[in-house]
This record gives C-alpha cells, structure tokens and sequence, in this order.
C-alpha cells in the first residue's frame, strides 16, 4: 500500500489551536491498525449508481459543518473519552475515584438543559458562510442520543433529562428541519460503539478498553443484542427524521476482522484475550437496509476500508497533495470538537486559507463547532463564519464545484478547474499583508483572458516559463475585492 504524506496545517497559531484539543492522533500502538487511522487507507468506489451520482454532489458541496453537542458539554470537556481507561493519558479526570466519576459523567442529562437552543441561527450562520451540508452528533460513544430513540432511556426526551419537556427537546429533529430549510444537506454522526449499552461494556467485567470488556464468541447472544440494536437506532434515523444525505459512522475499531488476523493479535505475549476481536456488526447489512430507507445514501463508515467507506475523512489533518479518492478534512474551528469555555477560534483570514488548501487539493472541509451547554454559539463562531461567507460571497465560483489541478499549490497560489470550464488561481495573502502582490505566477497555466472575481476588468498576462504571469494593477492593489486572498479567473482559448 502506498503510504500518503500528511503535513499539520501551515499556520503556527492554527496548528497550536488544533493540537490542543484534537483526538489522539495515529494509531494506538495496542490496537489494531484502523483505529485511528482516517487517511492512510485503501479505497473502495461504491458500486450502486445512485450512491455515486450523490458522491459527485457530494464532492460539489466542497464546506460543511460537522457539530459535537451532548451533555458533556456542561463541562467542557473532550467528548465522552474520559470514560474511556486506555484515553486516561489525554484527557484527564478530575477526580480518581472512576467508579464516582462514571456515575457523575452518566447523571448529565439531568442537568442539561439548552433552553437557548437556536438551531435557525445555526442554519442561517452556516448559510452565510457557504456551507452546504450539516453533520451532527446524534450519538456519541458514551451512547447518550441526541435523538428521540425508542431503544434506550439514554436520551435527550428521556425521562431522566431536564429537556425532556421542552417544545423541541428531539434536537436533532429541529436541526436537520432548519438546516434543511436553508438548503443544506442533512448528515447523521452515528457511534457503532456504545459504552452505556450493557452489551458493549458489560457489568459484569470492568472495561480496561475502548472495545467490549467480555468474550464476543463465549457470548454470542449478547453482541448479537447489540447488532439489534444498532441497527434499530440506526434505521430509527432513517424513518423518522425526513431526508438523510450523509451516514457518518464513527468508532473504527468497531469492524470485522478474519479469524487470522484476530489469532495473530491475540497470540502477542501478554495480550489480553478480549482486547482484539472481530466486532462484526454487519455492516453490509446496515447500510443496505439504510439505502431501503433513504436511496443514494452516502456512508461514511469511518477507518474501515472497504465498499462501507464510500469517502475518506483525515481528521484535524490537510493532505499534503491531492488524492485520488473522496475526501473531507473535518477541522476543529476553535477550542475542541465539544464546547469550550472562551474558545479561540480560527480567524476568518486563517478559515479562508484553509477552506482554499483543501478545495485545491480535491477535498471538502468539515470544519465543527461546538455549542454551549444553553444551546447557543459562542460569538468567535459566527464571526468566524459570517467572514468566510464574505470572501465567498465575491468568490464562491472558484469553490464549489471545482475539481484539483496539478499542480494544486505552488507558494501562495492555488489552481483548480472551475466548473464552467476555466481555470481558477486563487493568491493567498502573504503573512501581515492585506493587499494583493503586483505580479501574480501561476504554474502550469494558459489562458487567452484573465480577470480577478469581484472586479471583471482585464488584466495583463504573459507567458513564462512553466506557466503564466499576471499583472495587478495599483488600483486593484490598494481596493481588493475582498480579504485574505484572491481569486483570479483565467479563461482558456477556445478547444483547450
């Protein structure tokens, strides 16, 4: 398998911002490969016509919104993996007494009460900035569901919850509705793990891991409960709450594995016996039955390769280059996936660059935010997002739709192939400036015109070695259309 390089976003500031509370990164050294892995990996093109008409729509949209929201966020903490014995080491507890501490994390919901809950704010904010498609938590791997499930009391209308009465306690109904409302796709973050179902993490034995803490094949009645009840939850979303666009699975070590592979792992010195084994929750199954219910459903059954994966999500991570399959960088925008008191979020000039890497490269950006425990954004959201949607208010047609063109990135300019046939250069601003350079080189390039979006005068062009020069007037220098960086449309003679 060839090994795909990944590089750290550029900036200094993000990439500070980002590792401070990103998952941990690679693949635990005790697990099996795919658990951590969101890039590195084969990919299988999906067979059914309709799944890849809906990928190419899919590759269009090029900016979504992925939110992480649950009782946890009453907290502020990372969600739920400080449940998790083997995450100790990142994301500590506050006391160590374990037992008290799982008791505490399980009694949330009776304290969590978003009364501001705004999801047309939401909608409306992420309208504006251009995203097209929305990805929410509706279940982590804690197993608390954001959703009205009749399969569990776990659950935002359960009896247990102080939410439960409120006119829109369903939140992930109201935010698919509203989202819908504005155009955008409607996603459905889905956990095949589920640490408070008695048949993932069983009483009976502590839970050193992230997997099951008993024996699937001394067992096989109680993991064929838990299959049952995954797919329930999972065709209970794809009943009742209207159109699905996007199923994005996570929890990557819940998967099938040969007996082979799972012998070589249990025969390492010192292993524990149940620490490795094939969680085979049918995938092929579930994700049949949820195309019964919503046709052309793209899923996304994370870190796990094969026909499931229908595209690749490198997380809190930028290509170094194009790849040659689907994919979507989701991105924290500012403090961690779940809420963070005072976050700092990403500038608009940092959002903007960010959204240019990954669209030049052939990818999507999912970038999250997280509520508040109320149900609100904090301010440095939406500033965050009403400053993109300026830039693409003037360059939008540079994005969606486009496709990566060798060579992607050269310096401060990116290159892509429009989707009205020309090519488009977008010059990044240089570090401390806000204005456009007088000469602009774009590599691998030809045209017969060239024009900056948001202006439309001519500008001047010659040929160079390996590509083509462009001339920015003073006037377009000191009066750019726009912030952070500039989007020039060369249009190619007739027949090129």
């Amino acid at each position: 398998m060839r090994r795909l390089r990944f590089v750290d976003l550029t900036c200094p500031a993000l990439l500070c911002l980002l590792a401070a509370c990103q998952a941990p990164g690679g693949a635990d050294p005790a697990l099996p490969a795919p658990a951590g892995h969101h890039e590195d990996r084969h990919y299988e093109a999906p067979s059914d016509p309709l799944v890849q008409a809906k990928l190419e729509q899919w590759q269009d949209l090029k900016f979504g919104l992925l939110m992480h929201w649950g009782p946890y966020s009453q907290w502020g903490i990372v969600e739920s993996w400080s449940l998790c014995g083997e995450d100790e080491g990142w994301c500590q507890r506050p006391i160590d007494d374990y037992p008290e501490y799982q008791r505490q994390y399980q009694a949330l919901p009776a304290t969590f009460n978003p009364v501001n809950f705004e999801p047309g704010r939401w909608a409306a904010a992420a309208r504006d900035a251009g995203m097209k498609y929305v990805v929410f938590t509706t279940k982590h791997h804690d197993g608390f569901c954001m959703f009205d499930t009749e399969l569990t009391d776990y659950r935002i209308t359960g009896p247990d919850t102080a939410f439960r009465d409120h006119p829109r306690a369903d939140v992930t109904r109201h935010i698919f509705d509203a989202f819908r409302a504005e155009g955008l796709w409607a996603g459905a973050y889905f956990s095949k793990p589920d640490w408070n179902h008695d048949s993932y993490w069983w009483p009976r034995f502590p839970a050193p891991d992230r997997n099951p803490n008993y024996d699937l094949s001394r067992y096989p009645e109680r993991w064929e409960d838990f299959v049952q009840f995954t797919h329930g939850q999972v065709e209970e979303l794809m009943t009742r709450y209207g159109e699905i666009d996007i199923l994005w699975l996570d929890g990557g070590w819940v998967q099938k594995m040969a007996d082979e592979e799972v012998a070589a792992w249990r025969a390492k010195p010192g292993w524990p016996k149940q620490r490795v084994q094939s969680q085979d929750i049918r995938m092929d199954e579930l994700a049949a039955m949820a195309r019964e219910h919503q046709p052309g459903l793209i899923v996304v059954d994370r870190a796990v390769p094969g026909p499931n994966q229908n595209y690749l999500t490198p997380e809190n991570r930028v290509p170094e280059r194009e790849l040659p399959f689907p994919w979507e960088s989701c991105i924290i925008s500012g403090g961690g996936w779940a809420h963070t008191p005072n976050a700092k979020y990403l500038s608009p000039r940092q959002g903007v660059h960010l959204l240019v890497d990954i669209v030049a490269k052939g990818g999507n950006l999912l970038l999250n935010v997280a509520p508040t425990p109320d149900g609100r954004w904090q301010q440095g959201a939406y500033e965050l997002l009403a400053g993109i949607g300026d830039w693409m208010e003037v360059n939008s047609t540079a994005i969606y739709g486009s496709r990566a063109r060798p060579p992607y990135k050269q310096d401060d300019v990116c290159v892509v192939d429009g989707a009205d046939g020309a090519v488009y250069a977008i010059v990044l601003a240089r570090e401390g400036s806000e204005q456009p350079p007088a000469e602009v080189f774009v590599p691998g390039a030809t045209a017969e015109s060239v024009t900056m979006l948001g202006d439309g005068a001519p500008l001047e062009l010659a040929p160079a070695a390996g590509g083509l020069r462009i001339q920015i007037p003073g006037r377009l220098r000191q009066r750019p259309p726009c912030q952070h960086a500039w989007v020039l449309r060369l249009a190619l003679a007739a027949g090129e």
